[in-house]
């Protein structure tokens, strides 16, 4: 059977199971810095520190960001040199805590989309995730703009952002970023992606989870926190 792509509304419940004391029993921090991890792991397995090494974090206000600074953290420490646009920074201290750590580690942050593009050979879109519904708004209609405009290659973190959740690129007017790392299981916009990489992150789920929502998830190999899914 085929891994399971995932509607909006199942996505969220899945999320919401995850969190609950008589679900899975883990804390929002914990999904987090997991997906966070295994988004800096799929990097490592495309885009080397050698060949490129200049990584800019586009990072949205919610929890599609913080997974975001994460990845940025992590990649600091496997290497490579990130900085991070981080435009709309929510006062709570799962936030602060995030922005702290990348502080500590002189992960600069930039004030402009043309900025972090500056100098940089990859991009990761953390803008948006799979709650993302209505229109796009400033100051992030000028860096998803600032996206589709680019020739660097762009890593997007679970749904690339501004697509439609469910029905994807509507009218191919969103950007197609080069690698998708999808989170918990794929998502069901996902299936308009027609990049070279699509990986599976977020090892958290357990058998009975995985069984209860048929996800048909593949094995993660050996202590990877992420597998590809596609062949290209």
């Amino acid at each position: 059977m085929a891994i399971k792509y995932l509607t909006q509304r199942a996505a969220q419940a899945i999320d919401v199971e995850l969190m609950s004391p008589t679900g899975g029993g883990f804390c929002f921090e914990q999904l987090v810095e997991l997906a966070g991890l295994s988004v800096a792991q799929a990097i490592t397995k495309e885009y080397s520190k050698e060949s490129h090494p200049r990584v800019v974090v586009f990072s949205g206000p919610g929890n599609n960001g913080l997974d975001g600074l994460v990845a940025a953290r992590h990649l600091s420490h496997f290497g490579y040199q990130p900085k991070v646009y981080y435009p709309k920074r929510p006062d709570k201290p799962v936030n602060q805590g995030l922005m702290k750590q990348c502080t500590e580690l002189n992960i600069p942050f930039v004030d402009s989309p043309e900025s972090g593009l500056h100098d940089s050979d990859l991009i990761v879109d953390a803008i948006f995730g799979f709650s993302f519904s209505g229109e796009v708004r400033q100051p992030f209609v000028s860096a998803i703009q600032a996206l589709k405009n680019t020739t660097i290659p762009i890593v997007s973190v679970d749904i690339p952002s501004a697509w439609d959740v469910e029905k994807g690129n509507i009218h191919g007017e969103g950007f197609q970023p080069s690698m998708l790392v999808s989170l918990t299981a794929p998502k069901e916009g996902a299936k308009d992606f027609n990049g070279k990489h699509h990986y599976l992150g977020g090892r958290f789920i357990s058998r009975k989870m995985e069984e209860k929502w048929g996800l048909n998830l593949p094995q993660f190999p050996g202590t990877d926190q992420c597998v590809r899914l596609n062949t290209q």
